[in-house]
Formats: structure tokens, sequence, C-alpha cells
């Protein structure tokens, strides 16, 4: 049976044993099977056989009789086609979407050769195929940037946007917390319809409604991507948020004002290190029962 038989079998779902095996070895069965596979679930654009074939009767010849027998197989490949453009369209539109879970870190490679480190529990999006003329990606979380030089560069965030040409920086955008710091170059962070531009060592940070003062950051990356979260002023909620970020637990308090602040850092790495550096400076306590920690005035 030659090739275009075994494909309008396949298609017609009509294969025996025998056929199925020599399906599978045509050349382009890899193609044919991966593109069944992208058509289940996306609906196909109307297709009428019998439009088609008005449109196509006047270029036929009556006097073949045998024409009905290659015509029904044309159509059928028609509409393959025609699925098969549509799953393009569709699919060249589709972001390519990063998430990263609990304790987790990933490094992304963007089309420009800019580079991203995906905090934990975060999520990076951006579309590969419109890159060339919008370099645009979506953050929920944090991350550290490294853009490369080239026109304009846009991290979005439900908090705000950031916009640079190629430098290094910084985004954090939790609950209520959204802080971008500057280490190289020029960044501009626009909120609440306002643009600002920071210099390296300069930090926007715009937490639980407030626009707050920050000193001037002299390291040259975060904290996180060395194993430490690190704090200056910050409300207790959001740092119990960021452990529960970079460990596996649920933890609960009791009697504890949350709004209070803490300024310090916590590892990465020993959890029980980490909720002695936050608990005994605010003279708190912490008591664990399998993955649940609860945390008390001492």
């Amino acid at each position: 049976m030659n090739r275009e038989e075994l494909i309008k079998k396949w298609l017609d779902n009509n294969l025996n044993t025998e056929e199925q095996k020599a399906f599978k070895l045509l050349e382009d069965y890899n193609n044919l099977t991966k593109m069944d596979a992208s058509l289940k679930g996306f609906k196909a654009p109307k297709f009428s056989v019998e439009k088609s074939y008005r449109t196509l009767k006047p270029q036929l010849k009556p006097e073949q009789s045998s024409s009905k027998k290659w015509l029904k197989p044309l159509l059928r490949i028609a509409a393959v086609v025609a699925i098969a453009l549509s799953v393009y369209i569709y699919t060249s539109n589709l972001d390519t979407e990063i998430n990263t879970f609990v304790a987790e870190q990933n490094t992304i490679a963007l089309p420009d050769n800019s580079t991203v480190e995906l905090n934990a529990n975060s999520s990076l999006s951006f579309n590969e195929n419109s890159w060339a003329d919008n370099r645009e990606v979506k953050l929920n979380g944090e991350a550290f940037f490294k853009v490369a030089k080239g026109q304009q560069f846009d991290v979005i965030t439900s908090s705000g946007t950031v916009t640079v040409l190629g430098t290094q920086f910084n985004v954090k955008e939790r609950e209520s917390y959204f802080e971008v710091t500057c280490y190289e170059g020029l960044v501009g962070v626009t909120h609440n319809n306002k643009t600002i531009t920071l210099k390296p060592g300069q930090t926007f940070a715009f937490i639980d409604g407030k626009l707050l003062a920050n000193e001037k950051e002299n390291a040259v990356q975060p904290n996180w991507l060395h194993g430490e979260s690190s704090f200056k002023s910050v409300a207790l909620k959001h740092v119990i948020t960021e452990i529960k970020n970079q460990y596996n637990v649920s933890i609960n308090v009791e009697d504890i004002d949350t709004s209070r602040l803490f300024t310090g850092s916590f590892t990465h790495n020993n959890l029980d290190l980490a909720l002695k550096s936050v608990t005994i400076p605010l003279n708190l306590s912490y008591s664990k029962s399998g993955q649940s920690i609860l945390l008390k005035r001492e």
C-alpha cells in the first residue's frame, strides 16, 4: 500500500495491524502524529466539503468518473492544511511561561541573551515570536534581570512596569509588596501613572500602600541569589511570607503583631537557623509540628 493510501486510512482511523506498522515506518510519521496531538482539543475552523466541491467543480472534467475517488481525499488534505495553519497561528501567539515552586530557583535565557534569575514561588512569561519587536516579560513574584543592550525592555507586574534599555536590576512583586532595586545602568519604574528613574544603588519600594524611603544599596546583586533573604524595616508578615516561599512549611502566629518591623536576614538552607534569625531579634519563640510552625511571644 502506498503512502497516500496509508495516510488516507489513518485519517479515517481505519488502519489494520499490518497497515499501522507500515504507517509508523513513514519518514514523516513523527510530524503527522505530532500534528495530530496538537490538534486534539483545538476547535478547527468551519470547513464545508460541499462548498469546497462547488468551488472546484468548474475545474473538474465531468467525463472522468474516477474524479470522485480522489476528490474526497483531496478535500480531507485541504481540511488538514486549514487546521494546521490555524494551529500554527494559534500557537505562535501563545506565551512561554516558566514557574518556580517553593524553595526552587531557575535561570532563564531570553531570546536576546538577556538572563533572568527567578526566585522561589514566582512566574515569568513572554512571547518568543514577537520578541524582536517587543522585549516584554510579565512577572509575578521576584526576579533578578541582566538585560542585554538593545531596544526598550519592559517588566510588567500587577503593581507597576519597570523599563530599561540594558542593565541589571531586581524586581519583587508579591501581595502588597512592590520593590525595584537598580544595580547597574538606569531603571524607569512606572507606578500609579507616575514614573521615576533609579540609578545604581537606588530602590523604589511601595509596601502596604506606602512609599518607603530606602538607604543606598551597596551590593552588586540581591542576597537571595546567594541563598539569603534580607530585609530593612519590613513588616514581619512579609518576612513570614518569604520564609514560606523558601521552605515547604505553614506558619501560624499567636498573639503577635505582624506589622512589627524587622531588619535582618535569614538563610535558605537551614530552617531552624532561619527561624532563630527572625524570632530572636523580635523576642519571639517558635515550635514545630511536622511542616507546621507556630510563632508566639516569649
